[in-house]
């Protein structure tokens, strides 16, 4: 299977960096039954910024209204699923440098069975642009 690339929306938010945080928002998003293509969590000045990346937006923006969860605006983010092999996300990197888009964040990871799974950002000026060279649906 060739690799696909789409554009989708995803929500960021501060919270405090402690133990059980991000377990008690997962938890509260699964018990409304919103379900995640991705997230990402890293330390960030003394606290921690939590990405979602929901399959369904208006799902995911209830239930985190519901749960209290003070989730930015959305944004979008590139969500990359393919073949595993060498090079994979070289490619993705290549075009994205040829056409002079300066990538942002990418995190990757092999799903396991040949498959793997990528998310990454470009700066807001260079979605569109991006999501041209790159053919994201």
């Amino acid at each position: 299977m060739a690799t696909i690339i789409r554009k989708t929306a995803y929500f960021s938010m501060q919270t405090p960096n402690r133990a059980g945080q991000g377990a008690r928002m997962l938890s509260g998003l699964a018990a409304h039954g919103v379900n995640l293509l991705a997230f990402t969590g890293f330390p960030t000045a003394g606290r921690a910024q939590v990405d979602f990346i929901p399959y369904d937006v208006g799902q995911f923006t209830r239930a985190a209204r519901k749960l209290g969860l003070k989730v930015g605006t959305r944004k979008t983010v590139f969500l990359a699923q393919g073949d595993d092999k060498a090079g994979a996300i070289a490619a993705i990197c290549e075009k994205l440098a040829k056409a002079r888009i300066n990538m942002v964040a990418m995190d990757a990871v092999t799903a396991g069975k040949g498959r793997f799974g990528a998310i990454f950002w470009v700066k807001a000026r260079d979605v569109a642009k991006a999501a041209r060279v790159l053919r994201a649906r």
